[in-house]
């Protein structure tokens, strides 16, 4: 007797009724199952969709620096910080701010950068010495310079610029995206997560989680040792027409209480099935980069195939897009550099820039050489930036700053060469043209051809959207 023979039995075997009943509920069983079957292949969740609107970007990767990157040590060239070094800052600029270390009535001193900026390309943009690689590509990207958000804590505000708000429980940006598009990739996941740097990002899971939607649309993390997912491949005791009837003989159970209760969570478990199945064989084929040229290994810095590192992750984003995965989200963690014997200026933040600057750059170089650029968005930025005041710790760092931070953007239809937005003389503030997150979110999805405010969903009374309730705008003039 076979699996599925075992399972058939089982499931009769619950019924204590008369055999006309028995007869009876087989036979709606059985209809109600291969409408259930037939439905669950027409309906699979994940399946492309239209959009709104004609969109510009059909891809996103998103470099995310965890802990907040320095934009006045990376892009904000400001001279009078440097002048005024070691001076209390204005009383005008920090009345009534709040910060995680500090607060107005005890506020540290302006503190300068120690290193070299230079104006980079046609477009003129102000980058230090800390990213010799980035500067040589500033003619392909957009920057924001007046970026703004609401949470100055690293995990709420990772969280705010992940899902749109503070809370637990949203959707992520990723899992909208893939939920408003599908994907347009079988045998992976619409939404893939790559980490690297010595822990994970303060908040954990949530940050790619579904939230609110169904758990398919949830971001899939993928190791780079070992199985790229826990408990991917099958035992060696188990043979692949063994493991084949086990998955059909799960999904039909699955498909019938699928009938009974109409719970969609069971059709999510359906295809995860499915798409782990196919995993076992995409997975490890697209974790593997030892076929790749010796030259695009040499322009992504990698030099072990093995090792895992953010170039290796960036490599693999390239992959993922060709292969048709919607959202890829990389999380490189330690930019938290407030001071002290871990995270400070002078030696931890150049050691992080030469772990990404190469990295992101080829990354750009190589989507844009393979014509994958104009239609693949990549982001780079973090979850605040920080403060022209130093910290008074043992060595020099910068506190938490949510008034004024900088992100760049690259392809996806965004205007290249274009710097946007401008801070104060110490780039404490925006004097021009502030960009609230909820402002980028709004205008990724409208390159990806989705409207904001038609993207939402409804649970427990209430419409759920990535962009929240408060007022979001496309920010237009970054487009070309």
């Amino acid at each position: 007797m076979t699996l599925q023979d075992l399972t058939r039995r089982h499931f009769f075997s619950r019924c204590s009724v008369g055999l006309g009943s028995i007869a009876l509920s087989s036979l709606l069983s059985e209809r109600g199952l291969a409408a259930a079957q037939q439905k669950t292949k027409m309906q699979n969740p994940l399946e492309p969709k239209k959009t709104h609107f004609p969109a510009k970007a059909k891809n996103v990767i998103f470099l995310f620096m965890a802990g907040g990157p320095s934009q006045l040590d990376l892009f904000e060239h400001k001279p009078q910080l440097n002048t005024l070094n070691g001076q209390p800052i204005p009383d005008s600029y920090t009345a009534g701010k709040r910060f995680a270390f500090m607060d107005s009535s005890h506020r540290s001193n302006l503190l300068g950068t120690r290193f070299d900026f230079a104006q980079h390309g046609q477009s003129g943009a102000w980058v230090s010495n800390l990213l010799p690689h980035t500067s040589s590509i500033v003619d392909d990207l957009t920057f924001v310079t007046s970026c703004k958000t609401d949470l100055f804590n690293h995990a709420p505000a990772k969280l705010y610029m992940n899902t749109g708000s503070g809370l637990f429980g949203r959707p992520s940006m990723g899992s909208w995206v893939t939920y408003g598009l599908g994907s347009e990739c079988e045998n992976l996941p619409g939404f893939v997560v790559l980490q690297s740097g010595p822990r994970g990002p303060r908040g954990g899971a949530v940050l790619w989680g579904s939230g609110v939607l169904p758990t398919t649309f949830q971001g899939v993390p993928l190791r780079n040792q070992g199985d790229p997912i826990v408990n991917l491949s099958t035992p060696k005791t188990i043979s692949e027409p063994q493991q084949r009837q086990l998955i059909d003989a799960v999904s039909e159970l699955n498909l019938r209480r699928l009938v009974e209760t109409g719970d969609q969570e069971i059709a999510t478990r359906i295809n995860a099935y499915e798409m782990a199945y196919r995993m076992q064989t995409s997975a490890p084929e697209l974790m593997d980069i030892q076929g790749e040229s010796k030259a695009t290994l040499d322009l992504y810095g990698i030099k072990d195939v093995r090792e895992t590192t953010f170039a290796r992750n960036c490599l693999l984003a390239r992959r993922l897009v060709e292969r048709g995965v919607r959202f890829i989200q990389l999380y490189d963690t330690n930019w938290d550099h407030h001071g002290g014997p871990t995270e400070n200026l002078e030696k931890h933040l150049p050691e992080k820039c030469r772990d990404i600057d190469q990295a992101c750059a080829a990354l750009v170089r190589d989507l844009k050489q393979r014509g994958l650029l104009d239609s693949t968005l990549v982001i780079w930025g973090g979850e605040f930036g920080r403060t022209p005041m130093g910290e008074v710790r043992e060595s020099t760092g910068r506190n938490h700053h949510i008034d004024a931070f900088t992100m760049w953007f690259a392809g996806g239809g965004f205007k290249p060469g274009l710097i946007y937005g401008k801070t104060d003389e110490f780039g404490f503030g925006p004097v021009e043209n502030p960009v609230h997150v909820h402002d980028i979110h709004a205008t990724i999805l409208h390159q990806l051809g989705l409207d904001h405010k038609r993207l939402s969903i409804q649970s427990q009374g209430l419409d759920f959207r990535l962009t929240g309730v408060d007022p979001a705008r496309v920010v237009k003039d970054l487009l070309a």
